[in-house]
């Protein structure tokens, strides 16, 4: 009895590896991922109902790829970033959205297609109607603690980790979830963030408060 109940965890073992295993191959884009909303996603009850029918219809999406490939291309060191805007706060899922794409510039022309192509694949739902697409310069750096995004002169992004982790050791005050899905998501504190355009949406800027999500995404 004993050898046979072993040999059933030796194959429960091996078919979770080969499950684990299977799933790895199957991510063909992997990197960096920094999002800020114009509403606080970490903060007091009273905090989050003045703001979620008010604000939150916008948001910068940014994305840094350091590994993979899509539709043979190689995207490692690919850079992009989405500015999206709703008619509602972007937590409505029925929310009629629009967005634009940015490239940046060092990207080649298959290298850019394909990270258009596979952003669109992948959060649909989340950029709703792209209206444009644009190669600008964009700038992905993620040191220690500090994110610092910026996209030629149309959207810039300076966020810092939380302090302690609160937004883990309290989450019940994360009322937002990520427009991507993310490993080891984490909340970060907004120094600043921009969108100086104005062909989708007003310009708008925020500062000084917990209005985004970080972590890394895979596709």
């Amino acid at each position: 009895m004993r050898s046979f109940l072993f040999a059933i965890v030796a194959v429960a073992v091996a078919m979770s590896a080969l499950v684990f295993a299977t799933s790895a191959e199957n991510v063909s884009v992997r990197g960096d991922y920094l999002e800020v909303r114009t509403a606080s996603v970490f903060a007091g009850a009273c905090h989050y109902n003045g703001e979620v029918t008010t604000t939150g219809q916008d948001a910068l999406m940014s994305w840094h790829v350091t590994s993979g490939q899509w539709n043979g291309v190689d995207l490692s060191g690919v850079r992009a970033v989405a500015i999206v805007t709703a008619d509602a706060n972007l937590s409505e899922s029925a929310a009629a959205r629009r967005s634009e794409i940015l490239i940046d510039g060092e990207a080649s022309h298959p290298q850019a297609a394909a990270m258009v192509d596979a952003l669109k694949k992948h959060y649909a739902n989340s950029l709703g109607k792209v209206v444009g697409v644009f190669s600008v310069p964009i700038a992905f750096d993620h040191a220690q603690r500090k994110f610092t995004v910026k996209a030629g002169t149309m959207a810039s992004i300076t966020v810092e980790a939380m302090a302690n982790d609160l937004c883990c050791k309290m989450p019940n005050l994360v009322w937002y979830s990520p427009l991507v899905p993310l490993g080891n998501r984490k909340v970060g504190y907004t120094i600043d963030a921009a969108y100086h355009g104005d062909s989708l949406s007003e310009p708008w800027q925020r500062s000084g408060e917990n209005s985004a999500f970080y972590g890394s995404f895979s596709f």
